[in-house]
């Protein structure tokens, strides 16, 4: 089977040498190329930034100018690392039915399950040499068939059709499934009846292996582990190395069947603290920033496929006032494959393989005031493993607690902030940022499953669940000093925040559909003070953060919606964009 793992990328520093003027020249054109039929003025500045600046694109000699002449950076589609293996449609399809919620699945008619029974047993035979199921896509697949059959609702058990159809391929699959799967798809033997004697007795071949394998057999089951037991797991198992280049020191197929089982049994307080806190000091002794105020910001790393994304310009619009913001995430995550922040500053010019250290420094620089933080530089062992993630389609705990992280310390105020969508995910966002004890955290349903809050008047036949623009959270408060606050009495609030009522108009959210160029016009163009959709979006979710999260200056709405205009209409917070893209090469 092909591997999925991610081989790491080139760091920044490890090009080497200085950039010509033809590299400079790349980000230039690479950001007017947008100006087609129609240049906005914050294209324009960025065009014009990149002819004046071109002495320090010189010097940085950077391979990320290198790979935009390889691939075209415009695309979100275009960032999913190359060379990493594409899993197998017709199974990836199934796993989208069954590797979900007691709820949410949706067992496969008879027709569907012969289809893909038949296509793994093709793969295992070695038929389907240019779309094999992988090893991940396996493990995945099954692990939602035990856990359907041992513990969800009838209603979401296994089919008549899929019965018919296991009973079928079966004893012919299990002559060419490795003894690892076999495992998944039966592990105590009550499934598969006497062609399913190989789970009670399989152990695992290495130490990693074998504990893995204990807490997968209590995952199969539809139970839960402890806080320790899952830390343990993923401190054997991650980052996943490279045996060899067809093999792995853990088989996949176990991994992604763990990853995937966790969520599907909905994961305890517990269970997700396991995952948020395992590699907290994978890297030593995490940097503190010598700033008064700083905040998290916790984006879906898969990024946004349909509507604007504004993060990157509310962090410039923030850190103009004293709101260090840190951002981290990677360039491509599955299953949405968006548009993120890593993609537009590497569109930008900008470094994007910054350390922690780093990180710290851009946050105290005066001209900066913000920063992001790439998943490969910042923890490693969890980008090791973005290609299984593509391969068991659904999200695992990792998309819940990845937005909860920490990677930098404040001297000051510390507040968090993260995206959700899915019902259920609220709470346990908020029970990980009090156990990170900062001073204030908020959670926002933003569009996409995003932050970004909307302008757009909600409509009389939304879907049901909690509205786009919910928010809620905690903060310490006001009466209290929050040097002085053991980061435990805290106020908690629940609001959701209608823009009408604030003066803004009511707009249609400005659409991307993926394009790294289209957001970034938007972005920019607002931040030249091109009043429109996109500029009011930047301004309410920065002024809505800062009186949220109870920043100084902030108490009072009408004034942090000020002060978020002044930051933009001054061009200061255009300003600290293009002073970032520069700073980001140079600093140490």
């Amino acid at each position: 089977m092909n591997s999925m793992l991610l081989r790491p990328l080139p760091s920044a520093g490890a090009s080497g040498g200085r950039g010509s003027p033809g590299r400079g020249r790349v980000v230039g054109s690479a950001v007017s190329f947008g100006g087609r039929g129609r240049w906005r003025r914050g294209v324009a500045v960025v065009a014009a930034g990149a002819g004046a600046e071109a002495s320090w694109m010189e010097e940085a000699g950077v391979a990320v100018l290198e790979e935009g002449v390889r691939r075209n950076p415009a695309v979100s589609d275009s960032y999913r690392p190359p060379g990493m293996p594409r899993p197998n449609a017709t199974v990836l399809e199934a796993q989208a039915r069954v590797c979900t919620g007691p709820e949410q699945t949706r067992p496969l008619g008879e027709e569907q399950a012969m289809r893909v029974l038949d296509t793994i047993l093709r793969s295992g035979m070695g038929e389907l040499k240019d779309e094999p199921v992988s090893s991940a896509q396996l493990g995945a697949f099954f692990a939602g068939m035990t856990i359907r059959a041992n513990s969800f609702p009838e209603a979401t058990q296994w089919s008549e059709g899929e019965r018919r159809a296991m009973s079928l391929f079966w004893p012919r699959l299990v002559n060419v499934l490795p003894p690892e799967v076999k495992f998944i798809a039966d592990p105590e033997g009550t499934i598969m009846g006497a062609n399913g004697l190989t789970g009670p007795r399989y152990v695992g071949q290495s130490t990693a292996e074998m504990r893995l394998v204990s807490a997968l057999r209590e995952v199969l089951a539809g139970g839960h582990l402890g806080y320790e037991e899952v830390q343990g797991v993923l401190k054997d198992v991650l980052p996943v190395e490279l045996a060899s280049a067809n093999s792995t020191m853990v088989n996949e197929a176990l991994l992604a069947a763990f990853l995937i089982g966790q969520r599907m049994n909905r994961e305890t307080d517990r269970e997700l603290k396991g995952y948020c806190l395992a590699f907290d000091d994978e890297l030593g002794p995490t940097p503190v920033a010598d700033v008064k105020s700083l905040t998290h910001y916790g984006e879906p790393y898969d990024g946004n496929t349909r509507f604007f994304r504004s993060t990157l310009f509310v962090a410039a619009v923030r850190a103009c006032y004293g709101e260090a913001c840190l951002l981290h995430g990677v360039e491509w995550m599955p299953p949405k494959g968006g548009i993120t922040e890593g993609q537009m500053l590497k569109f930008m010019g900008a470094n994007t393989h910054l350390s922690t250290l780093q990180a710290k420094t851009l946050l105290e620089d005066e001209n900066t005031g913000f920063a992001y933080l790439g998943l490969q530089e910042a923890c490693p062992p969890l980008y090791s493993i973005i290609g299984l993630r593509e391969h068991i389609k659904k999200r695992p705990p990792l998309a819940t607690s990845e937005k909860v992280q920490q990677f930098v310390r404040a001297r000051g105020r510390e507040s968090m902030v993260a995206g959700f969508y899915h019902v259920g995910y609220e709470d346990p966002l908020l029970m990980l940022m009090r156990r990170r004890t900062v001073h204030a955290g908020l959670v926002v349903k933003g569009e996409e499953g995003a932050l970004s809050m909307t302008t757009k008047e909600r409509s009389a036949h939304a879907s049901k669940g909690l509205p786009v623009n919910h928010c809620s959270g905690f903060r310490i408060p006001n009466s209290t000093d929050f040097s002085e606050t053991d980061g435990i009495s805290r106020e908690g609030f629940s609001v959701i925040v209608n823009a009408q009522e604030l003066g803004f108009e009511s707009t249609e959210t400005p659409r991307t559909d993926r394009s790294v160029l289209k957001n970034l016009e938007l972005g920019l163009a607002a931040l030249s003070g091109e009043k429109g959709p996109a500029y009011d979006r930047i301004v309410l979710n920065a002024a809505m953060v800062d009186h949220l999260l109870g920043c100084t200056g902030a108490e009072d709405i009408k004034c942090a919606l000020d002060r978020a205009r002044e930051a933009i209409d001054s061009g200061k917070a255009l300003s600290r964009l293009m002073n970032y893209i520069k700073i980001s090469h140079k600093v140490s």
